[in-house]
């Protein structure tokens, strides 16, 4: 019999656009700070931005567009109009929390890292009481190279003490990918409608949704039989 691979230990999630639906949300945000300026958040910018750490990303956007707006004043905008639709349209993206619940079942670790800031990371986790269920959330403000680069996923195993090839993340954009893939983790993408044209070279697969049974096999878990009809 031939030895098969190791499987993951550990889970970690990106935030953004993996497990909330907020990258539909950054959109409107986006798309009313640079309709005020007379500009457009067109799908190119948005593809350059996402995945980014806050205030890199609005540097391509003040770069994209030659803005004459500091980091801090578009950061000030931006949270100014993402608190009421973040109130009330903020929601779990389909699959997130029953493979939560598989996870847990298996006793697997589980933890998140995203480039998004602290206050709005915990903010989203809590309105559906989900921060108490992993072990630790990484956010842009842990580490001084944000995604593409490798950091937040090498502190990631580092805090949940195995190697990062023994780590599973899933990441929805081409940023968070090639920060996991440069990480040597089992890079996993699961692309949303914002981000199926991202190029995912170095991902073992690229997911179809988080009910995607590929994922539950990676981890040495069967996928419940509800999930296995939906795909």
């Amino acid at each position: 019999m031939e030895n098969q691979a190791p499987r993951p230990r550990a889970a970690v999630f990106d935030l953004d656009g993996l497990m909330f639906n907020t990258e539909e949300l950054y959109h409107l945000v986006g798309h009313e700070i640079l309709r005020r300026r007379g500009k457009v958040f067109d799908a190119e910018l948005r593809g350059q931005m996402m995945g980014q750490p806050g205030r890199a990303a609005f540097q391509v956007m003040i770069d994209w567009h030659g803005l004459a707006d500091s980091i801090e004043e578009l950061q000030r905008e931006s949270r100014e109009l993402f608190r009421p639709i973040l109130e009330e349209r903020l929601s779990p993206l389909p699959g997130l929390l029953p493979l939560l619940e598989a996870l847990e079942a298996n006793s697997f670790p589980k933890a998140i890292a995203t480039s998004s800031g602290r206050e709005f990371a915990h903010r989203a986790l809590d309105r559906f009481d989900l921060r108490v269920r992993f072990e630790f959330v990484l956010t842009g403000e842990d580490i001084t190279h944000g995604k593409p680069a490798p950091d937040i996923y090498l502190l990631a195993a580092r805090k949940l003490g195995v190697e990062p090839g023994d780590v599973l993340v899933l990441e929805d954009s081409q940023h968070g990918c090639r920060a996991a893939v440069a990480a040597g983790t089992f890079a996993v993408a699961v692309p949303g409608e914002h981000s199926q044209h991202h190029d995912f070279s170095g991902a073992r697969f690229v997911a179809d949704t988080l009910y995607d049974p590929r994922i539950y096999s990676a981890l040495g878990m069967e996928a419940p039989g509800s999930l296995r009809a939906k795909e």
